[in-house]
């Protein structure tokens, strides 16, 4: 079950690679349902999410906004998503959250400057090239801007992909067979023990995003290990009742089959605020 990471960059072509690599390869290609998912989990405006992504959003709307939240709800729903396989993943920091699965192929397709100008340009129906140019320079700011908050990572570095694919130079139709060829290669076959990598990935998200949906919970700093359903805690909290509680929450969490809760109370009752997270 092929699972493919492409990066999301205005005017390079990668929707029009997206689409093409998900009709030839039987694939569904991820449109609307993380941001759909996400807003849901956050109980806020889809179009919120939509402009906090693109560097739209006001300055209010910036500091209101839990990125926490934003960053655990999208990984569930991306880990969700590359579990059931057969899809291609644009854009949402997939291809640095699902890099460390052996049989993803994490993609970047771009173009130079000039031509992404080209394509808005002639998307939006202007000949303002300087608007055009302004568009894609803050879109790849907030893009460039949230993986390296996110994953501590240069957008633009190479070695974050399996391959690098210049629009200026390939058509859509050889970037595709480029990485319809990758795909096949034994390298990135899909195998047990890549498919149960995977699987510990998406139930550690979810557990993570059920930890910071409850009111007790919401706040507590702990370390998440899964291996084939079993969750190990690990970590401090202040007392026993979030002792209790937080393995009371992940044993509610659906693909949970037993729990090892190590986590450690604190040496003395001060609520320090190290112990929790911000």
């Amino acid at each position: 079950m092929p699972v493919i990471a492409m990066t999301q960059e205005m005017g390079s072509l990668a929707k029009d690679v997206a689409v093409r690599l998900s009709e030839t390869l039987g694939l569904s290609v991820m449109r609307h349902e993380v941001i759909e998912h996400v807003a849901d989990r956050m109980q806020v405006p889809q179009s919120l999410i939509g402009r906090l992504r693109e560097g739209k959003a006001g300055l209010v709307e910036r500091f209101t906004t839990d990125r926490r939240s934003l960053a655990l709800y999208t990984a569930e729903e991306l880990y969700a998503l590359a579990d059931r396989g057969n899809v291609v993943l644009r854009g949402w920091g997939a291809t640095c959250l699902l890099r460390p699965v052996p049989h993803v192929v994490c993609v970047r397709v771009t173009r130079s400057m000039p031509r992404r100008i080209e394509w808005l340009m002639g998307d939006l129906g202007t000949e303002d090239a300087e608007f055009a140019e302004a568009e894609i320079r803050r879109s790849d700011t907030a893009h460039a801007s949230r993986m390296h908050d996110q994953f501590g990572v240069n957008w633009g570095d190479p070695v974050l992909y399996d391959l690098v694919l210049n629009t200026d130079r390939l058509s859509v139709d050889s970037c595709v067979e480029q990485i319809a060829s990758l795909v096949r290669r034994p390298e990135f076959a899909e195998t047990p023990a890549s498919r149960a990598f995977l699987a510990d990935l998406t139930l550690k998200a979810r557990v993570r995003a059920a930890l910071k949906e409850d009111e007790a919970t919401r706040d507590i700093r702990i370390t998440i290990d899964a291996n084939q359903g079993r969750i190990t805690l690990r970590g401090i909290v202040v007392n026993a009742a979030e002792h209790k509680t937080a393995e009371a929450v992940v044993r509610t969490v659906s693909g949970v089959t037993d729990v090892d809760n190590q986590l450690s109370l604190m040496a003395t009752s001060r609520r320090f605020a190290s112990s929790k997270q911000t």
